[in-house]
Formats: structure tokens, sequence, C-alpha cells
């Protein structure tokens, strides 16, 4: 831990509407690809526990890109928001500014449901590969692994939160289409996450 971890902490914690709670999904995801590298890392390092190697290797290439991707899906989700706040930001003294502002705000709250709609995306993703992961990891790491497949179910949740609330005043069929994503993502995501926690309990014999 150092200053640098203190002064995201900070970011978040301090007035500004950003980073918020989409940037914490995204970071949330970036700490359980960090776990799943960790416990794939700890599986690869000998050679007893080889049946685990091939889900092991998998888990590195998709999560050492993946990290480093969270990390710019928390920054694009800021990003996002304070496009809408730009967009609250026109003029509206014509009719015309008016019909513009209305359309740059719908487009820009779009935007700002299709981050965190990505991040939920990416935490599917990482606890479909935790599933596979928790069946052969080095058992010594079981623990590690679940607390990756917690916080990529939370990142999943917390993104949810953030895709209906950008939704709940715009209407339409992409609209509708985007709920029926984050839905999903989030099912699927519950599903991995419990399917992971069955198997950590079995093999831990809890």
């Amino acid at each position: 831990m150092n200053e640098g971890y203190m002064d995201i902490l900070r970011s978040i914690a301090s007035s500004e509407p950003t980073p918020g709670g989409g940037s914490v999904a995204a970071l949330s995801l970036a700490h359980a690809h960090s776990l799943s590298l960790m416990v794939a890392r700890l599986t690869l390092a000998k050679d007893k526990w080889a049946e685990g190697h091939n889900a092991a290797m998998a888990s590195v290439e998709l999560s050492e890109p993946g990290m480093e991707d969270a990390i710019l899906l928390a920054i694009s989700d800021s990003e996002a928001f304070e496009s809408v706040m730009s967009a609250y930001r026109l003029p509206r003294e014509t009719e015309e500014e008016k019909k513009q502002r209305s359309e740059e705000i719908r487009k820009a709250t779009i935007g700002a449901a299709l981050a965190p709609l990505n991040t939920a995306s990416s935490a599917q993703k990482l606890l479909s590969n935790l599933e596979k992961q928790s069946a052969s990891c080095n058992p010594n790491a079981l623990t590690d692994l679940a607390s990756a497949s917690e916080m990529a179910l939370s990142a999943a949740k917390i993104a949810s939160l953030n895709v209906r609330i950008n939704l709940e005043y715009i209407e339409g069929e992409d609209v509708d289409l985007l709920n029926s994503k984050i839905n999903k993502a989030v099912e699927q995501s519950i599903k991995s996450a419990n399917i992971v926690a069955l198997m950590v309990n079995q093999r831990l014999e809890w």
C-alpha cells in the first residue's frame, strides 16, 4: 500500500460527483482480476498443481490485460458522467436549442449507461473464468479465489445500479436492450459466483 492508493480513496471521498459508484465498480473489478492473477501464479509455481496449470494460464491471459482494462473502465465511467453534466449545461433559450440539448442529454445518458454495462459484462466474463479456475487451483489460495469472485460479483451489481439509474428517465428500444443486457449480466454473474462458492466449500470441506 502506498500514498497513491490513498490518493484514489481521497478522490472518491471528495465532494466531487466523480469518481463515483460506477468507477468504484470498475476498481472492484480490477481488484478481482489482481486476485485471480495471484491465485493463477501460485498455482503455476509448483508442479504438484499441474492439473490446474491450463486454467491458471487462461486466467493470466484474461486478467493480465483485464486488470488494466478495468482501470480504463473506471476512467471512462467518470468521463461519461461528466459528459452528461456538460449536456445539461447546454443553452436552452430557443426551441432549437432545447431540442439540441435534449438530444445531447439523451446521447450522453446512454453513454453513461454503457460505461458501467461494460464493467458488468467484463465482471461476468471474469466470473465465468473463475468457475474453471476454482476446480483445480492451488488449494492454499482457494479463499483468495473466493474473494476474487465476491469482488467481481460486487463489481457487476454496483455497475448495474449505475446502468439502471442512468436509464431511469429515458425511453426507447435501445434503453430496453440495455436493461435486458444488464439484467442478463447480473443474472449470469450471480450464477457463476454461486458455482465458485460451492466449489470452494467442497474443496475446503466446509
